[in-house]
């Protein structure tokens, strides 16, 4: 396995170079897992393997004219999709452009890859036409599909996929990595906030995660005391990362459900903010909080087809600040 691989993939790199040593290639591979846990890398580097045409014991050589092209990303037998900017969907052209490619034949000897990310961006024609390819397979081609919402992805397509679940590892490896990348503290909560995925974790760590989730909190408390204005807030946070806003608010909400039910101490995520996330589980209407909850879980799939991000944040604080009214 290539040392650039992150040390938790090297049970899925098994896993994957076996289809290879198998002679079984799978026509189509769903690669599912939550961000920050380098799919896109893994996908990527059994492309490559795929490719290779001087295969080692478990890699890619990277010296064969093919891995050259794929290091250089002139492979012409190497295809990405995905959105193409600005949009946040895979359309219908690109897929028919993926298709006319396929309808030659590789021009190398060895295999042809189609890595697509995220996979279940595609909409609805899109994803109509994908299909058809998978029915009728171009010759000598992978598909790899990665996606975070494998139920995003039409049945139809799922059932023609093999799967690939990436987990989050141990927690104590992960920390143990994220110290050799130089996080000296809050390891444990950064990965607790990442849902234990090192690369979301470490991505906090550069971007100063921490600290703009503090003060987005600091913001969700003074709405439900009706000390900040819902409208004039949603016109800050719409210029944050919205998923990461996203994620946040689901992840205090389901605290403040499980203090409601009295649920023991160590099952809140949220540990630093625990105390404040207790004091607003006595004082909210708990059936109006599941509305909000049902809002929230809606968002996430709204969050990055929605052109107009501060109508949806004026929506969900307004709503909030609804749900905590005291009876």
């Amino acid at each position: 396995m290539n040392n650039k691989t992150y040390p938790w993939h090297q049970p899925y790199w098994q896993h994957l170079t076996a289809y290879v040593e198998q002679q079984r290639i799978p026509q189509a591979l769903l690669i599912n897992g939550i961000a920050g846990l380098g799919k896109q890398q893994l996908a990527k580097q059994f492309a490559q393997y795929l490719i290779c045409t001087d295969k080692q014991e478990q890699t890619y050589c990277g010296q064969c004219a093919s891995c050259k092209l794929f290091t250089a990303a002139t492979h012409p037998d190497f295809i990405q999709l995905e959105p193409i900017e600005p949009s946040v969907v895979i359309r219908i052209d690109e897929v028919r452009q993926l298709l006319t490619r396929l309808s030659l034949k590789p021009q190398y000897s060895g295999h042809r890859v189609v890595v697509i990310t995220p996979a279940d961006t595609m909409n609805i024609n899109a994803a109509n036409a994908f299909l058809k390819c998978l029915e009728e397979p171009p010759e000598r081609t992978t598909f790899l599909l990665l996606t975070e919402h494998t139920q995003a992805l039409p049945a139809t397509i799922r059932s023609r996929c093999q799967k690939l679940l990436i987990l989050p590892p141990d927690i104590n490896k992960s920390v143990h990595w994220l110290q050799e990348q130089g996080v000296s503290e809050h390891q444990q909560l950064l990965l607790q906030l990442a849902q234990g995925a090192p690369l979301k974790a470490l991505a906090y760590v550069q971007e100063n995660i921490l600290a703009q989730r503090e003060s987005c909190f600091d913001e969700w408390q003074k709405v439900s005391l009706a000390k900040a204005c819902p409208v004039q807030i949603a016109e800050k946070w719409h210029k944050l990362p919205a998923t990461h806003l996203i994620q946040w608010l689901i992840s205090w909400t389901e605290d403040i459900i499980k203090c409601h039910f009295q649920v023991a101490k160590g099952q809140v995520l949220n540990v630093d903010v625990e105390k404040h996330l207790r004091g607003l589980s006595e004082r909210l209407d708990i059936n109006r909080l599941f509305d909000f909850y049902s809002l929230l879980l809606k968002d996430t799939y709204r969050i990055n087809r929605q052109l107009n991000k501060q109508l949806l944040f004026e929506e969900l604080l307004i709503t909030w600040s609804q749900t905590t009214v005291n009876k």
